[in-house]
């Protein structure tokens, strides 16, 4: 194999893996985001407070979803959550960030309730922007061996005992939950 050859092979698989981690980040942002924006709506809070809410559960979900594996894998609550916080805060940070901006730009999107298609719609297009925005952190991140470079080596270890009931959230159906419930929020908006 050429070095050439072997340089763009290993350039594809860093992009490969940043798609995969930044995927993964995603479903714990968006149903961070999702669970507050509902939350927020429903219960008839400011743009400032439905804000703040999403931003904290896009964390929480994101961090759990991504210390699960570690906890299967075998490593002790503490350390899975300490790995977790360096390989995933940057990401985080960055699609919460660009997520509640595109939001907020949006006109009316933070007014919107449930049963608007402008909520649905404004939503799916913040994911999208916020992917775009985090893929090129994810992969600067893993090309020197840092962000899920950090988890790469727990994934898929078989767990043992206790461990193999810690749910395994696979990050395909994670997005295909995700989707078919954003979609389902805009049918129903549709036909209200």
């Amino acid at each position: 194999m050429s070095m050439e050859h072997a340089g763009h092979h290993e350039h594809g698989a860093t992009n490969a893996m940043a798609v995969a981690a930044t995927l993964h980040c995603l479903t714990g942002c968006a149903t961070g985001e999702v669970v507050g924006l509902v939350l927020g709506s429903a219960l008839a809070l400011g743009n400032v407070a439905t804000i703040a809410l999403s931003f904290g559960l896009a964390f929480v979900f994101g961090y759990t979803f991504s210390t699960l594996p570690l906890l299967r894998a075998g490593l002790a609550v503490g350390a899975a959550f300490s790995v977790v916080l360096a390989a995933d805060t940057l990401s985080i940070l960055t699609m919460e960030v660009v997520d509640n901006l595109v939001v907020a730009v949006v006109p009316g999107a933070m007014e919107a309730g449930l049963v608007d298609a402008l909520f649905w719609l404004s939503m799916a297009l913040s994911l999208v922007v916020a992917f775009l925005a985090a893929w090129p952190v994810n992969r600067w991140l893993l090309a020197r061996g840092k962000g899920h470079a950090l988890t790469h080596e727990y994934h898929g270890a078989e767990p043992v005992g206790a461990r193999r009931y810690v749910p395994d959230l696979a990050t395909p159906t994670l997005v295909a939950a995700i989707s078919a419930f954003m979609l389902g929020g805009l049918v129903v908006a549709l036909a209200a």
